[in-house]
């Protein structure tokens, strides 16, 4: 079982993290909401303390229903991929879902090979120079610009380990997810999808995605943030959140 924790009480909330992030990154929106609500964080497949839980995205989603059971998913980025396909293949559990950062996929398949080699190859180089060099090397992307050492969670990145991200990404890369945008009409559930303005890339997919799920998408780009809204903009993205969650009771 994946490992994870729980805050306070009331409807469940699952929280599942992005690439190198574990179930700590969430503690400001933990914070914000465990008044009213149960917070269960999750360490996805490879990453904190289910570092030796090797599992693909399809596996993972599975994991991730089984620890949560039926609750509001929402997912950051990896997180977003993991919270789509458990939403996807166990509509009955996901009673609502928040996509942070997420994608549907890559659909070209030539694009979508070049990811998987990439995604291989990143897998080599972390193990070749361990943890702390590769996420100052990962920390350093464009990807992150929004970023600095006051709120990019070093730390708690460095609490993962070399094996495991490796594993992450040999299995859960992007290269690997199956594009799901034919079915994203399937989800029923209310579904809140929020990108950050800045990172023009996830905000034009985030758009595109919440047109695809139709009537029961809510958009929401947050302004002065790129990749990493709940970081960047932790109180906007919490207010953001709990205006989905109370308006959806």
């Amino acid at each position: 079982m994946l490992a994870h924790s729980s805050f306070g009480n009331g409807e469940r909330v699952v929280l599942v993290h992005g690439f190198t992030q574990t179930k700590e990154t969430w503690a400001d929106l933990v914070a914000e909401l465990q008044d009213d609500y149960q917070l269960l964080t999750i360490d996805a497949p490879n990453h904190g303390d289910s570092d030796t839980v090797d599992l693909d995205l399809d596996r993972g989603a599975r994991a991730i229903v089984d620890v949560g059971g039926s609750a509001t998913y929402l997912g950051y980025s990896l997180g977003a991929r993991l919270c789509l396909g458990a939403a996807l293949a166990y509509p009955e559990l996901v009673k609502r879902l928040v996509l942070v950062s997420g994608t549907a996929g890559i659909e070209d398949a030539a694009q979508r090979s070049a990811r998987l080699r990439s995604d291989q190859n990143m897998a080599q180089q972390i193990e070749r120079i361990g943890v702390e060099s590769f996420v100052d090397i990962w920390l350093d992307q464009p990807l992150f610009d929004g970023l600095s050492e006051g709120n990019n969670q070093r730390s708690i990145r460095l609490k993962n380990s070399a094996r495991g991200l490796a594993s992450s990404l040999r299995l859960c890369g992007a290269g690997s997810q199956i594009p799901s945008w034919s079915r994203l009409g399937e989800l029923k559930m209310p579904a809140l999808i929020v990108a950050g303005v800045r990172d023009k890339k996830f905000a034009a997919i985030a758009k595109r995605m919440s047109v695809q799920i139709g009537d029961n998408a809510s958009l929401h780009l947050i302004e002065d943030s790129g990749h990493t809204p709940h970081l960047e903009q932790p109180e906007t993205f919490a207010a953001t959140v709990r205006e989905f969650l109370d308006s959806t009771r």
